[in-house]
């Protein structure tokens, strides 16, 4: 047994094929999850559903981009909460899990100061089956840390920085700065004290995107915030003073040749910094894209196309478009898609509400996306269903039921979003859920589905 009770994880070699981040876990069979992962059975899934933190509570994967299963399919790692009913404070431990899918043991691998509800740690594989990359914080000087850690024999290797997004290949770690991220909203970021947030008075040079290579461990800012406003129309030409300028979500395309960059601003008089999402007009948003090397930069969605709501970017598989929800196409909101350079910016359907964090699967023929609670995509008591939806017809199943909060939930960031993520092969997806009043991370196999489509 590990110290922490759960039965030995074992450290299996180096992979016979490291894949980068999303692989193909074809290897991966029903019969051996079953034999060391409880299903959930709830609603009556229409795919087969392990819970594969069952005895843990308080866990979590990343996020919608991030496949949370080693490049040889072997192990997953989770980060663990230590509590669920408020937001964490400056200095607050949680912990990063690793757990074996062949055997079934799971171990805590490290502690981090560095996380918020949300996204965790931002825990993401490295580049092969051995390396975990997260963020920590030096709680001495309350300055966010890139960890890289091999869990199997722990070395690890800490510098300032941050992690939000790894390349496919595992190679480098991109981010915009994490302890700033709560200047628009909280849950995503490092949590540091108050006094030590620094403010962005209009667009400042020094901050902006960070890339880290991650075999060099060396940090460099790639594009400054004084350059995204020069690329957003609404700023190139008008001063920069009166407006608070962060980036937030950063997002390699799946061929590791882009990134997404979001840009947040709010105006500088606004008392209100740090739940700006509900008061529409006052919080704006640009999503960049451009070249690891901060290069061939475009305005794919433009802040005004987001005044009538819209959330969760997203790259297709192609690397070439973008998916998201978008309001401004009829009542509530859509699922649209939009080139990288932001031309042809259309509803994905016309008459199909679009919810939660949607992504193209890789056969191109369907989407997969959950549902807020609060969304009229939900079922109203809480419970929320994963949408599987036909591309080419708009027909829509109900994959998975899974319930969505923790009570007593005091806070909005302390949601519990599913982020479905679909591995490379497109046969598996990943996702947080709720059960017995906690948050546990899932895995569904979704080759019935598929193959019920081959046999049509």
């Amino acid at each position: 047994m590990s110290p922490d009770g759960n039965p030995e994880l074992r450290s299996a070699g180096p992979p016979p094929c490291a894949q980068g981040v999303l692989t193909d876990m074809s290897a991966l069979v029903s019969d051996r999850l079953d034999a060391h992962f409880p299903r959930y059975e709830a609603h009556d899934p229409a795919v087969p559903v392990w819970d594969l933190t069952a005895g843990e509570r308080g866990c979590l994967h990343r996020f919608f981009d991030t496949w949370p299963i080693s490049p040889s399919g072997r192990y997953a790692a989770v980060f663990r909460t230590p509590f669920e009913d408020r937001l964490p404070s400056a200095g607050d431990m949680g912990h990063v899990l690793v757990i074996d899918l062949e055997e079934g043991g799971r171990r805590v691998v490290a502690e981090t100061r560095g996380w918020e509800p949300q996204m965790g740690c931002n825990l993401n594989w490295g580049a092969d089956d051995h390396t975990l990359i997260f963020n920590d914080l030096d709680v001495e000087t309350w300055t966010p840390q890139i960890v890289r850690l091999n869990w199997s024999s722990g070395a690890r290797a800490t510098v300032p920085g941050g992690v939000y997004h790894v390349s496919p290949d595992g190679r480098y770690a991109a981010a915009a700065s994490m302890d700033r991220m709560c200047r628009t909203q909280r849950g995503y970021g490092v949590v540091v004290p108050e006094d030590r947030i620094g403010r962005n008075i209009g667009a400042p040079e020094d901050d902006g995107l960070f890339i880290t290579d991650l075999e060099t461990m060396d940090r460099r800012l790639v594009f400054s915030l004084r350059d995204a406003a020069a690329a957003i129309p609404e700023l190139r030409d008008a001063p920069l003073e009166p407006w608070e300028i962060y980036g937030f979500h950063v997002k390699w395309s799946p061929d590791g040749q882009r990134l997404i960059f979001t840009i947040r601003r709010f105006p500088v008089d606004q008392p209100e910094r740090f739940d700006l999402n509900s008061k529409r007009g006052l919080l704006r948003f640009d999503v960049l894209t451009l070249r690891p090397d901060g290069t061939d930069v475009h305005d794919a969605v433009p802040a005004p196309r987001w005044e009538h709501g819209g959330h969760h970017i997203n790259w297709y598989p192609d690397s070439r478009q973008l998916s998201m929800n978008l309001g401004g196409f009829g009542q509530g909101l859509r699922f649209v898609r939009v080139d990288y350079d932001g031309t042809d910016l259309r509803p994905i359907f016309d008459d199909v509400m679009g919810s939660g964090h949607p992504s193209i699967h890789p056969d191109g023929r369907h989407l997969i996306s959950d549902t807020y609670a609060h969304e009229e995509t939900s079922y109203g008591d809480g419970s929320i269903p994963l949408r599987w939806i036909d591309l080419q017809t708009g027909a829509e199943q109900a994959i998975v039921r899974m319930h969505s909060k923790v009570e007593p939930q005091n806070h909005g960031a302390l949601r519990v979003d599913p982020h479905p993520i679909v591995d490379r092969s497109g046969h598996w997806v990943a996702f947080n859920g709720v059960a017995d009043n906690t948050r546990h991370v899932f895995l569904a196999d979704l080759r019935p589905l598929l193959d019920e489509r081959a046999t049509q």
